[in-house]
């Protein structure tokens, strides 16, 4: 047996959390502004605490920092701050819009870099990008007052980085032990000119005391001229060596003063090291103690010239902290480097792998401590005033606590877990720390997550609203390639998940399927724009919507849960009459998907060969919502193979399977070959027949509508000449738009319009190739359709993934494909630039380019699922 490396073996130990996950980058980079620090009266979240308050507000439920590092309850946090002499306050986070003050919404306006991390966090780098000049605050909020009809203004839009005048600062952490922290910040001059640079290292205490009675205020003090000692009940003593540089402390309070013109609790507030540096303010504690302190060091750097500072967190009181310093520093950087050379095959292209080692580390850094107690949020904690709050927002949530380290869809953009992103995360997670895959996809099915009816929680700003029912499919996914990398199946795991989806699957089929007919109702289902109008609510005189995208959701649901319950039952019988149960339920399903009654209309349509929604009026007529969209390619994705070995193997569902046949040979009958075998002896579970599929992918394939140079579009390419239009109670329509959305539906910062979106381009792939794995070289389809070019299914996903790592290739002018609007070049000229990669939310459907949210690793990092699951097939 291979002896396990470093890295490996950390990730084995039990009880990460208290081991070596104890630590690692799990501080937001964005508290301000969000649901959980929103206290007033009207939900008006991005006002009450806003960038500019933020400095002199402490927060209740978190922390934030650039490049931050905290242990994994938040109570010791860790993260550098900057200023070069110029801005009005010193750059502690950053900085973005407001969905108020974006015309596509909240947007980061600062250029940062995870550039990479090992699953335990043993090494972490980060790369922040400061101007000389003073930063464009005013300037990005004033040119951002634009309509939905024009792009966004950019930081590279203003003249920041005019003649890269900018410091690039680099953030390292190297764990020498699982309480022993290395920090080390590197800047360099980028410049052609001699700058001004200070460099503040904070460590602070997140004020978990004010809420608490139990805990008193903690302390810092310095001990030395170098050294810093911290204490308190929660986490014990730990001492923060530091060579040279100016001690500073404050306390992590509110500056009342500031913020409500009233006077303050302490001396020495949050902001009070900001206003001693920047306005030479007595605002710091002489006697040099508090719950926050930074390390003041101030360089004159020529140009490119710099300078590292280092820094060291421990438990343990060391003579010389800088002895093995930089020993450990090469020794994590050699075993982070060890480990994905050993996760990423070393025959793809180096610069495929770059992009898969990018992806990860993206990933590795968005996790962040998430703590929201709604009960206390709604009431306040014991002994507090109960807030004011007028309509109280997730007030059906009153059990949810949520005390976590978790994976984030963007810890700027989007600070806060989403279910359905989340799921995603964990199909590429699995690839590096199985262990952490499993715990967060357990996570959300916890009793102080899920609803006691069975509901998984969407999202902050509404629990309640629904996400597409891909945690089994995620639970699947992850049980089945952690099963390949470890040679055994983790049965327990699956069992408890199992158990879980049981009850969110029953809350689907009692709450979204309230009529009975197995055809479902989900509102936007995570595809905000994707609607002729918000289906979360919608026009006067609709009774209802039968949803193509919704029903085949769940249609997969049911397989994935078929698919469990077979795998289960090879161990314990019981499982066995589950199996039958999900069997008959996908047939249920799949025959009222393509169902036509006297009274109700199938979603499949057999003039446009495609799946529409179909809305019910209050007159009792029903109609198709004949807009081509990801709506009516989703029935895709209910595809499952399962092999008669299997069949054989399991009596009890093999007798109970059959009977179901006998006794309704017309369920059976409209899906794929369910009683026949390839020759590989394998069943095909499907919505789709051959003349479905073909037809189906005739359009997906069609660069006139779905087919992009960089993906799958979301929208038909039919619309942007062809807007669909529906007249009821109002004008509604729908047209292509392959960027930014012009709708100001869901707040304008998310478009399904036209764009291409990681996520579902890669369960398009995925599903071509388990059909794949049933027809194999028989079945041949036109790519691109009209081309008179005919390749298997299985080519046709290569040729598709093909499409979306281009995405992050270089491109003729040398710029990674996603930058196609670089106008200064820096990226494609500036070699301290040009191969940085960000992940985006989403990306133009005609050019590539990257749009939203800029650092979504989350579900954008399936790329390196991409790549190196095409280099399999």
């Amino acid at each position: 047996m291979t002896q396990k490396k470093s890295e490996a073996k950390r990730l084995a130990v039990a009880e990460t959390y208290k081991n070596w996950k104890k630590w690692g980058p799990y501080l937001a980079e964005r508290q301000w502004g969000t649901v959980r620090e929103d206290y007033s009266e009207h939900g008006h979240a991005w006002d009450f605490v806003d960038h500019e308050k933020a400095r002199s507000n402490a927060y209740r439920w978190g922390e934030e920092g650039i490049a931050g590092f905290c242990d994994s309850r938040e109570i010791l946090c860790l993260a550098p701050a900057f200023w070069n002499g110029k801005d009005a306050i010193l750059k502690e986070r950053l900085f973005g819009l407001t969905n108020n003050q974006g015309n596509h919404g909240e947007d980061v306006k600062e250029l940062y870099f995870h550039q990479v991390s090992s699953p335990t966090h043993s090494y972490c780098k980060y790369l922040y990008k400061y101007p000389h000049m003073e930063f464009p605050y005013s300037d990005l909020v004033k040119n951002n007052r634009r309509s939905r009809e024009e792009p966004e203004y950019e930081l590279l839009d203003t003249d920041a980085f005019k003649n890269s005048a900018y410091f690039d600062c680099f953030i390292e952490y190297a764990k020498a032990g699982i309480d022993d922290i290395l920090m080390k910040i590197t800047v360099v001059n980028r410049g052609s000119k001699t700058a001004v640079l200070h460099v503040l290292p904070h460590l602070w205490f997140r004020n978990f005391w004010k809420h608490n009675k139990r805990f008193t205020r903690p302390n810092m003090k310095s001990i030395s001229k170098d050294c810093v000692e911290s204490k308190n009940i929660r986490n014990g003593r730990y001492f923060l060596y530091h060579e040279n540089g100016k001690q500073l402390f404050c306390e992590n309070e509110t500056n009342n003063k500031r913020i409500y013109n009233v006077p303050n609790l302490v001396d020495y507030v949050k902001d009070g090291i900001n206003d001693h540096v920047v306005n030479g303010k007595s605002s710091v504690n002489p006697k040099k103690n508090g719950s926050k302190m930074a390390i003041w060091h101030k360089f004159k750097l020529k140009a490119g010239e710099e300078r590292t500072i280092r820094l060291r967190l421990s438990k343990k009181k060391l003579k010389n902290p800088w002895i093995d310093f930089d020993t450990v520093f090469t020794q994590r950087i050699t075993e982070c480097e060890e480990f994905y050379a050993d996760h990423i095959k070393n025959d793809l292209p180096i610069a495929h792998q770059s992009i898969v080692k990018s992806a990860f580390s993206g990933l590795l850094w968005t996790k962040q401590f998430y703590y929201y107690d709604v009960f206390k949020w709604l009431f306040g904690g014991p002994g507090e005033v109960k807030p004011n709050r007028h309509n109280p927002r997730n007030f059906s949530w009153q059990h949810l606590t949520n005390r976590h380290v978790i994976s984030m869809p963007d810890k700027w953009e989007y600070p806060w877990y989403a279910a359905w992103d989340l799921a995603f995360h964990m199909a590429s997670f699995v690839e590096i720390d199985p262990y952490f895959a499993k715990e967060q996809l357990l996570l959300v099915l916890r009793e102080s997550y899920m609803h006691p009816n069975g509901q998984i929680p969407a999202y902050e700003w509404n629990f309640s609203d629904v996400n597409p029912p891909v945690h089994s499919w995620a639970v699947w996914t992850v049980y089945e390639k952690d099963k390949k990398q470890s040679g055994k199946g983790d049965i327990n795991f699956l069992k408890k998940a199992f158990q879980k989806l049981l009850i969110n699957f029953t809350w689907w089929v009692n709450q979204k399927d309230k009529s009975g007919t197995d055809l479902f109702e989900g509102g936007f289902l995570g595809l905000d724009n994707i609607g002729v109008f918000d289906r979360n609510h919608m026009p006067q005189g609709i009774k209802r919507m039968q949803q193509a995208d919704a029903t085949s959701w769940m249609a997969m649901f049911t397989l994935n849960m078929l698919r469990m319950s077979l795998e289960l039952s090879k161990t314990d019988s019981f499982y066995e009459e589950a199996a039958a149960k999900f069997f008959r339920h996908f047939l249920n399903i799949a025959w009222a998907m393509h169902h036509i009654g006297k009274r109700d209309i199938s979603l499949w349509d057999d003039v446009d060969n495609f799946y529409y929604d179909v809305v019910e009026m209050s007159s009792g007529v029903t109609d198709r919502l004949r807009v081509r969209s990801l709506v009516g390619i989703i029935p895709l994705f209910a595809v499952e193979i399962l092999h008669k070995d299997l069949f054989e193997e399991l009596k009890e569902f093999k007798i109970r399977a059959k009977e179901i046949v006998r006794t309704r040979p017309d369920l059976a009958s409209l899906i794929s070959r369910i009683e026949e075998v390839n020759k590989d002896g394998n069943y095909l579970f499907s919505l789709m027949r051959g003349f479905r599929l073909e037809h189906v992918l005739k359009r997906l394939l069609d660069e006139n509508e779905f087919l992009s140079d960089y993906g799958i579009r979301s929208l038909s390419k039919y619309h942007e000449k062809h807007p669909f239009v529906f007249e009821h109670h109002g004008h509604h329509e729908i047209q292509y738009e392959p960027g930014e959305s012009r709708s100001n539906m869901f707040g304008g910062n998310s478009n399904w319009r036209g764009p291409i979106w990681m996520p579902l381009n890669y369960m398009i792939i995925q599903s071509l190739r388990k059909y794949y794995a049933f027809y194999g070289d028989q079945y041949l389809y036109e790519f691109p359709t009209g081309s008179g070019n005919k390749i298997n299914l299985n080519q046709i996903a290569n040729e598709l993934s093909k499409r979306l790592i281009k995405l992050f290739e270089p491109n003729a002018e040398g710029r990674f494909q996603y930058h196609a609007d670089d106008a200064n070049k820096l990226f494609s000229k500036d070699k301290h630039f040009k191969n940085q990669h960000f992940f985006y939310e989403f990306f133009d459907g005609d050019n590539g380019k990257g749009l939203g949210a800029s650092h979504q690793t989350g579900w954008t990092a399936l790329i390196a699922n991409l790549i190196m699951e095409m280099e399999e097939n």
